[in-house]
């Protein structure tokens, strides 16, 4: 039998639970407030993490756990988890790291594929720190000797996360920067791509991306046309930048298209969405973006 600590359970952790519930034999999740985490599903042994400190309960689970699947993101003083649990699992029986980051390492490349052989090149202090966690992490795996999985993941969407049910909230913007392309991942194929590794006991980089990359208006345009009802006219993103904060801003600086040969043949995952329309289309047979009828 084999329990999974999620730190913190967010989006990712929330599906993967949901969508498998006979995956692990106890769940451990934590949130930054006694309450949220007294709010954790049925069947989730909720902790308040802060990422400063870690409680005589908490230690003792997290030296109970196999896997761990974290998801806190670094801040100035490094990644979070490592810096308050570090010492507890160390001393557990931890089997398997998964750590939960973003393609935006890779930075800018013009449009060019990239796969996970290209030398990362973080264009701001956010991203830096973030590839300074995959190597702490790696650096723990070593040290414990188990495999440390970084799954580097593109834009995540699913339900409640989509161009359908933010065309429904009337927040939907249809952003043309010709020749940017993003990559997008559904949350049951993160979910799918965590299980795989668990399962092959997977150490290393690993892509977790769609099979087409896309212009950042094209799912808001395909979405209209799902629901019936006319497309959102297109704003021109200098027109849009002008509103942007400095970290969207940032996320528009990077356009690459990014390969999940690995994932597909190294793992053998099967998407179940492999590409936006697919996705899209199972959210809106899902009754996703009703409010918009």
């Amino acid at each position: 039998m084999t329990t999974l600590a999620a730190l913190g359970f967010g989006y990712c952790a929330r599906h993967l639970v949901a969508l498998h519930p006979a995956a692990f034999s106890g769940v451990v999740g934590t949130a930054r407030t006694a309450e949220k985490a007294r709010a954790m599903p049925a069947g989730i042994a909720g902790f308040v993490f802060d990422g400063k400190s870690l409680s005589p309960d908490l230690a003792e689970a997290l030296r109970r756990t196999d896997v761990l699947l974290v998801s806190a993101p670094p801040d100035d003083g490094g990644d979070p988890v490592l810096r308050a649990a570090g010492a507890a699992l160390e001393a557990g029986g931890l089997s398997q790291v998964v750590y939960l980051t973003t393609l935006g390492v890779y930075g800018d490349h013009g449009g060019a594929w990239v796969d996970e052989a290209t030398p990362p090149r973080p264009q701001s202090a956010r991203l830096l720190r973030r590839l300074e966690a995959e190597a702490a992490w790696f650096d723990f795996g070593a040290r414990r000797g188990i495999p440390v999985a970084v799954l580097r993941l593109a834009g995540i969407y699913g339900p409640g996360r989509n161009a359908l049910a933010q065309l429904a909230a009337g927040e939907a913007r249809a952003i043309l920067k010709p020749g940017q392309v993003f990559n997008r991942i559904h949350v049951e194929d993160i979910a799918s791509t965590i299980l795989a590794v668990v399962a092959r006991g997977f150490g290393g980089v690993l892509n977790v991306t769609d099979d087409a990359p896309a212009a950042s208006c094209d799912p808001i345009l395909h979405a209209a046309a799902l629901l019936g009802r006319p497309a959102p006219e297109l704003v021109p993103f200098a027109e849009a930048a002008k509103t942007m904060s400095p970290m969207a801003l940032s996320f528009w600086d990077n356009n690459k298209r990014v390969s999940n040969a690995r994932l597909k043949g190294e793992l053998g995952v099967v998407l179940q969405h492999p590409t936006y329309r697919e996705g899209l289309a199972a959210l809106r047979a899902a009754g996703e973006g009703a409010r918009a009828l």
